[in-house]
């Protein structure tokens, strides 16, 4: 078993301060050691199911008023039995991870800001009503639009309420989103400066995704409290070059 040191209210606070760019050597970056920065999405496996999903010129996604979304804007932990539609799912996945266009191979302009426009997480969804998917854990793969079916799972709704705690309302939504984080795609840049911006990072998608909820009568609840072992094994994720860092059920909710 790993041991880490002992976090402090002295190291958490350190960690919420801009302190570590005074200390960071810059020059042993790998990006100033010429090394190529890592793929912004991860490769799909040969003979893998790929969901090609609905564009903003095919979707049929009703206009939202941002100052009424910001002022609606709330978490929800109850869900109606409704399912999402394909084009309410691509639009929350565009909202949250969408390409606005690519630069070049170290650069992706997409629908949330990130560090250094360095774009570390990669969204897994765990797919319980879906008009067109069958259940399962699927990946989205921003550069294509589409997703990936990553495993079909019994009792997947009991497995997800175990990874969350007992947070049982993340396995009766429609979908649960759940983020993991690539670090070396940040560190790649700014070294051990990398973490305080991954977990503002993780902050400005999540907005997205409340914010997008209320234009498709939909609501979510982010999640910051789950079992990491037990998440990153319903992902299939190492928990160590990649692993689970957010997540957030979505479904249908009460008018």
């Amino acid at each position: 078993m790993k041991r880490f040191p002992t976090i402090t209210t002295e190291s958490g606070r350190y960690f919420l301060t801009d302190r570590i760019r005074e200390e960071v050597d810059f020059q042993t970056s790998a990006q100033s050691r010429g090394i190529r920065p890592p793929s912004v999405q991860k490769p799909v496996p040969p003979d893998s199911r790929i969901v090609v999903l609905p564009d903003r010129e095919s979707w049929s996604i009703p206009p939202c008023d941002l100052q009424a979304a910001i002022a609606a804007r709330e978490s929800h932990r109850s869900f109606t039995s409704g399912p999402l539609s394909l084009d309410e799912l691509a639009f929350l996945l565009w909202a949250t991870q969408g390409v606005r266009a690519e630069l070049h191979e170290a650069a992706v302009l997409r629908t949330v800001p990130s560090a250094g426009c360095r774009h570390p997480f990669e969204t897994y969804l765990a797919v319980m009503r879906v008009d067109g998917l069958e259940p399962g854990i699927y990946r989205y793969l921003p550069l294509d639009h589409s997703l990936v079916m990553e495993k079909e799972m019994d009792k997947l709704p009991a497995h997800l309420a175990a990874a969350a705690r007992g947070q049982r309302f993340c396995g009766q939504a429609a979908v649960t989103f759940i983020w993991t984080v690539i670090p070396s795609r940040t560190e790649w840049r700014y070294v051990e400066a990398s973490y305080k911006v991954i977990a503002l990072d993780a902050g400005h998608v999540c907005q997205n995704l409340y914010l997008a909820c209320e234009a498709i009568v939909a609501g979510t609840c982010a999640i910051a409290a789950y079992n990491q072992t037990l998440l990153d094994e319903l992902l299939g994720v190492d928990g160590d070059e990649e692993f689970s860092v957010y997540m957030a059920p979505v479904g249908k909710v009460a008018v």
